[in-house]
Parts: C-alpha cells; sequence; structure tokens
C-alpha cells in the first residue's frame, strides 16, 4: 500500500512560529497528513489555520487535552515552551502519541528521562526536532569525516549558532523569560552546536566540559550569549562553541583532522532548499617559499529533492509507521542522540553555576 494512502496523521499541540514551518513540511512529506491543530484557545488554532492557508478538514481544537484524546492522531509535533514539555509529553505518550518534540527537549535530563521512559514504556517513536540531521549532506559530510585517507582523525572542531534578536524578540520572546525557557541561547542556538560537535564525534560523550567566561545575560538572568569548551582524553580532541541571540547570523560547523578539514557555513538552515554544500580540503601543504597553498578547497554540492524538515517528517512517518503496521520496535538512535545532546548541554549549565570550572562527565 502507498505512503499516500495510509499517511501518518499528524496533530500540533502549539502555534508557535516554528510551527508554520512544521506544518508545511507534514504537507510535502508523502507520508504524512496534518489532521489536527491546538492551542490554548480555539481562536489562535484558527488564526493559526487561516495564516497558513489550511485545508478545513484540519481540525483544531482550544484545548490541548483535546486533540491527545482524539483517537485518529497518531502523532504529536510538540513546539510548546521548553518549561512545558515535560508534562505534555508525557501526557502525549501515555495517550499513545508517537513524539517529535521541538528542541531544546528538556529543561535537564532528568525530565528528559521521564519523556524518554514515558516514550519507551508505550512503545512510541521519539525524536527531537533537529532537522539538520536529516538533509543528504549530512550523510556526506559524515562519509568524507570517516574517511582515514582524506580526513584522518579528528583533532578540533568548533561551532556557532548566533543571531541578533530585535529590541522586541528580547523583550517578549518565550526565549527570553525564565519562566517559559530558562536555558535562553544555550538551549535555543547552543543546542545545535552540542549535537553538530557529538555527530562529529559519533556521540562519544567528552571527557570535560567547561563553560567560558565571555556570557552575556538579560535582566531576568537568561543567557543570551555563551561559549564552552568540550574535551575527550581519547585522541587529545578538543571542541568549543559559541552561541547567541545578539550576534551576527552564524551555522558554522568546521573540524579540522589529521590529514583534512570539513567547513560547512550554513549547517542548521541551508541557504536554499534544494541543494546545500560543504567545502573540504586534504592533504594541504604550503607551496615553496609559504607563498600559497599546494589545494585549493572542493565544494560539494548536495541536491535536495525535499525541504530538511520535510525529510525528518518523512523519516519520522516512516518510522512510525513500521510500529503501527508492521509492529516494529522504535529506534531509539533519536532518543540516544538527543539524551546525549541535553547531557552535554547540562554540563555548560553546571559549569556556568560553579564558576566556569571543568565538569566531568
Amino acid at each position: 500500500m502507498a505512503d499516500s494512502e495510509t499517511p501518518i496523521r499528524f496533530g500540533i499541540m502549539g502555534c508557535a512560529e516554528i510551527a508554520r514551518k512544521v506544518s508545511r513540511a507534514i504537507a510535502i512529506a508523502p507520508n504524512s497528513t496534518l489532521y489536527a491543530i491546538a492551542s490554548r484557545s480555539i481562536d489562535k488554532a484558527r488564526q493559526f489555520a487561516v495564516r497558513n492557508n489550511l485545508s478545513e478538514e484540519v481540525k483544531l481544537y482550544g484545548d490541548y487535552n483535546d486533540l491527545l484524546d482524539d483517537p485518529c492522531v497518531d502523532a504529536v509535533y510538540m513546539p510548546l515552551p521548553t518549561s512545558l514539555h515535560l508534562k505534555w509529553a508525557v501526557l502525549a505518550a501515555q495517550n499513545g502519541k508517537h513524539l517529535l518534540l521541538e528542541k531544546p527537549s528538556a529543561l535537564h535530563v532528568k525530565e528528559l528521562d521521564k519523556i524518554l521512559e514515558a516514550c519507551e514504556s508505550n512503545g512510541l517513536q521519539f525524536m527531537d526536532g533537529s532537522m539538520w540531521y536529516h538533509h543528504p549532506r549530512t550523510a556526506k559530510m559524515k562519509d568524507f569525516l570517516s574517511n582515514l585517507e582524506l580526513f584522518g582523525r579528528i583533532k578540533a572542531i568548533h561551532s556557532s549558532s548566533s543571531f541578533t534578536g530585535t529590541s522586541q524578540f528580547l523583550e517578549n520572546n518565550i526565549r527570553v523569560k525564565p519562566d517559559l525557557d530558562a536555558l535562553g541561547a544555550l538551549g535555543d542556538a547552543g543546542w545545535y552546536c552540542i549535537g553538530a560537535i557529538l555527530w562529529s564525534m559519533n556521540k562519544k560523550l567528552p571527557t570535560t566540559v567547561t563553560a567560558l567566561p565571555a556570557i552575556t545575560r538579560n535582566l531576568a538572568g537568561v543567557i543570551l550569549s555563551c561559549s564552552a569548551s568540550l574535551y575527550w582524553d581519547e585522541g587529545k580532541t578538543v571542541a568549543t562553541f559559541y552561541c547567541s541571540l545578539i550576534s551576527h547570523e552564524t551555522m558554522d560547523l568546521a573540524v579540522c583532522g589529521s590529514n583534512g578539514t570539513l567547513h560547512v557555513e550554513d549547517f542548521i538552515i541551508p541557504y536554499e532548499e534544494s541543494s546545500a554544500a560543504f567545502s573540504f580540503t586534504s592533504g594541504a601543504k604550503f607551496v615553496d617559499l609559504h607563498i600559497g597553498w599546494n589545494v585549493k578547497p572542493q565544494e560539494v554540492q548536495v541536491a535536495c529533492k525535499l525541504p530538511q524538515e520535510a525529510m525528518m517528517i518523512q523519516e519520522f512517518s516512516r518510522l512510525v509507521k513500521g510500529i503501527k503496521i508492521s509492529r516494529l520496535r522504535p529506534d531509539s538512535k533519536w532518543a540516544s542522540t538527543t539524551r546525549s545532546t541535553q547531557l552535554v548541554l547540562d554540563a555548560v549549565k553546571n559549569s556556568i553555576e560553579i564558576g566556569f570550572k571543568p565538569v566531568q562527565m
């Protein structure tokens, strides 16, 4: 039976701005359909439906519980404030809904473990909303990093994720409110940096994590920018990252190996939907008199038939369908990836709180 004949029916809990992008992705993906939208009020749900030209067949709910009680909803995408994730994610799992949870997934790993346990005990698929993992470019970059001849062993990594929030954003957005998203820039932008570093290291946790003193907070104490270093005893590998809500737009990842280097400037959101690029250099040396290099970086272009967010939905729906139709077990890779990211994020936060001292993992 074709995927389009048995689509996974999504409910979206919350009408955050990112939900607009994901609702479009659900519509584009070949094996999913948007079945319902829930907000804290029916008026907000209606406004979301009108603004995004949703079909009149999409059900609208003015209460999150009503969506969770709907037996036709297979999976829930949840872009709620992080402080609400524990309550509603656990309730979603208890109601048998597969869970696509927006990042950061939780305020700390103890909360995340309760969410993951609820999903696991009910046989449900979990995935966080990090879209870049699903772009075909990401697999191509991994091929290069895994090539011992071209790239060698990883020696150093740097990642940054930053943007300049408007004055309205810095005053009113949930990401700067301690009661809604207390992790601030660390949770919003730092999540990507930490995820990219761990992806480069095949999810191997660092030995130590140390936050750096260059940190900016708002008057409510929420982090607006911060940075940290990660160190692995095995291989003597070091990584650094910078995340900010008050700096120019960056989405950089640079990985330096013993034989090569990889650079990508838009790893979180590609410059274009239809294709994305990265560059690499291998075997680079200075020419005689050090007046140039013997090689130039090579650019690799990777075409993408679907936007990366639609590929995320497609993969998530494929896993859900396997559980629903073929009685397969959930793919634990995605829960493991999220938990590793959360553990390092917690360590950075802990290092900040104890005066930027190293935290052993």
